[in-house]
């Protein structure tokens, strides 16, 4: 016999509302915390838990592996030679400083410094200036300045050797610019370009310009993009002309670039081999007289009897030359930005 009041039964596995008011218990110290399924739903997704500390150092290795075998290997194998007297058939054995104080005496070596800073002193001031001038030009917006562009760049894509033979066919006895120098009456006999030792380097000076020209004009396009035409308006509205435009409002806006330009063309002045290779031969030149010393590397350290440790130790050499002139350019910006 059932009574007339009834009893709630509660289901097995419900919570009493006295359950529910009750906040969670805090996890036991020492106790690990687990995850919700959302959370390792997530985790899952963006790999977090396989990331380990070494991780991003595998998206270094190919670039550090690359550098370690092709930079940093040679030049350290490079001073290990310059110490020894090696040559391209035999091994070497450990000479000291003989190497360097060879090449301090040796002529052929103090001709290819020179040579090399003067073309440094000629093509540098050339390249830093010249460039600037197309790029203001070539700067204006008017109908076909794209071509002009395009014209001022193709040398710079072009092959180093197919502008050395080009110009090899303009420059020689029989070439372009002295047939029409003879047809004009201007010279008796044709201009020794490439067979007089001086010449023949002002010619590879004049190739390594207007090779360079197109390529550090872009540089300075990039630079002169970024200074306010309205300096220009306000100048024009003082009075001042393009020239005075130029040297007050140009030259200061872009001083930090032309101080790359002319670091960038220093360090290239001082590598320059193939136009002097292409020009003058594998003499460089009568007599040898036109030879930088990237030349005199490469003549002193191939053939069967190549001396690879003393063509290591004027390697040095001009590493060291060409890291004074750098030092001096990063001397001269830091002095700018002061």
């Amino acid at each position: 016999m059932t009574s007339g009041t009834t009893r709630a039964t509660i289901p097995t596995g419900s919570h009493s509302d006295s359950d529910a008011a009750q906040p969670p218990s805090a996890p036991t110290p020492g106790a690990p915390r687990r995850r919700s399924r959302k959370s390792r739903r997530t985790e899952a997704h963006t790999g977090l838990p396989h990331r380990r500390w070494w991780t991003p150092y595998l998206f270094l290795l190919p670039g550090l592996v690359m550098v370690v075998l092709f930079s940093l290997w040679p030049f350290v194998n490079t001073v290990i030679l310059s110490l020894t007297d090696a040559q391209i058939l035999r091994g070497g054995r450990f000479v000291g400083l003989e190497n360097y104080g060879r090449a301090l005496d040796d002529p052929d070596f103090w001709t290819a410094t020179v040579n090399s800073v003067v073309y440094l002193a000629v093509v540098v001031p050339c390249l830093v200036l010249l460039p600037l001038a197309l790029a203001v030009l070539v700067q204006r917006k008017v109908p076909g300045i794209g071509f002009f562009r395009s014209a001022f760049y193709t040398p710079v894509i072009a092959s180093a050797v197919v502008v050395g033979l080009i110009w090899q066919w303009v420059l020689r006895s029989d070439g372009l610019v002295n047939t029409v120098f003879e047809k004009l009456h201007l010279i008796s006999g044709p201009v020794p370009f490439l067979t007089d030792s001086t010449m023949l380097l002002v010619s590879a000076m004049i190739v390594t310009i207007w090779k360079g020209l197109g390529y550090y004009m872009v540089f300075y396009l990039a630079a002169l993009g970024n200074v306010p035409a309205s300096l220009y308006e306000a100048a024009a509205l003082d009075g001042a002309g393009a020239v005075r435009r130029f040297r007050s409002i140009t030259i200061p806006s872009v001083k930090p670039m032309m101080l790359l330009v002319g670091t960038l063309s220093a360090i290239s002045a001082l590598r320059v081999f193939t136009e002097i290779y292409i020009l003058g031969g594998e003499s460089g030149g009568p007599g040898g007289g036109a030879r930088t010393l990237p030349f005199l590397i490469r003549q002193v350290g191939l053939g069967f009897a190549g001396e690879t440790g003393y063509a290591a130790a004027v390697s040095i050499l001009l590493f060291l030359l060409t890291l004074a002139f750098s030092l001096l350019g990063h001397r001269l910006s830091k002095g700018d930005e002061q």
